[in-house]
């Protein structure tokens, strides 16, 4: 059974600004995510407000192979981009999805999140996989309390999305967040309930599903980061970081 990460109550106020930051950066770029703008423009925006905040963006450097660290620091993936693109001259489209996912990391410990937005008028089958994926992510936060365990979370959310007819990516997971960016646990987004580590209050945990129009199955590109759907059908993102308390649930990413 993997540990827990139990964190103090002075590292959760630490995460919890952390996380606040987060949600100021989206709802920061809400306003700003038009037809016509370009996704670096959009990076750009991000990391001046994360470092008025004296904190850094997360993402940016984040990575294993030394020659092809992340170079940005928002995750902005568009259509079958399904997490993990490279903003770039690229510019936005009507009748686009856009996730965007950002991380930022203030006195050694970090906060997560990410929300899929509508690039002006957008088709009934995008909004319905819009809607659904962030649905699931409400369903899963509500089983993150105290005493359950982690595959409730990821049962609940492969219900909710499978009984629209869409699929959970089962490549990428959620994560526990702290004084890394990624922790144990891992919180996929399928899954056996009554199974995987107990949650306990002090853990704080990334719950983001990943949700693709049709098959679950994805690629990497050539960059080495952009994940897209192997078919091409488009994908929604949403993520939250919680917080296990003695009372339920508290979402820190707002």
């Amino acid at each position: 059974m993997t540990k827990a990460v139990i964190k103090s109550p002075e590292e959760i106020e630490l995460i919890r600004e952390s996380c606040h930051i987060v949600a100021e950066v989206l709802r920061l770029l809400k306003g700003f995510i038009k037809p016509g703008i370009p996704t670096k423009e959009l990076d750009v925006i991000a990391e001046e407000y994360i470092r008025s905040q004296q904190a850094e963006p997360a993402f940016k450097g984040y990575g294993s192979l030394k020659n092809n660290l992340f170079p940005a620091s928002l995750c902005v993936s568009i259509d079958d981009e399904v997490v993990h693109g490279i903003p770039s001259d690229r510019i936005l489209r009507e009748g686009e999805i856009v996730s965007i996912d950002v991380g930022v990391k203030k006195n050694q410990y970090y906060g997560d999140g990410a929300w899929t937005f509508r690039v002006g008028k957008i088709s009934d089958e995008k909004t319905r996989l819009m809607n659904v994926t962030e649905e699931a992510l409400y369903k899963g936060i509500e089983k993150a309390h105290a005493g359950n365990h982690v595959h409730d979370i990821s049962a609940v959310v492969q219900a909710c999305v499978e009984q629209e007819d869409f699929s959970v990516v089962r490549d990428l997971v959620g994560h526990g967040v702290g004084r890394s960016l990624h922790e144990e646990p891992a919180v996929p987004n399928f899954g056996k309930p009554g199974t995987g580590t107990i949650l306990q209050p002090g853990m704080t945990i990334a719950i983001e599903p990943m949700v693709n129009y049709g098959t679950f199955r994805v690629r990497m590109d050539d960059d080495g980061w952009t994940i897209r759907t192997q078919d091409g059908l488009p994908s929604a993102h949403f993520e939250h970081t919680v917080l296990i308390t003695e009372n339920g649930p508290e979402i820190l990413t707002v």
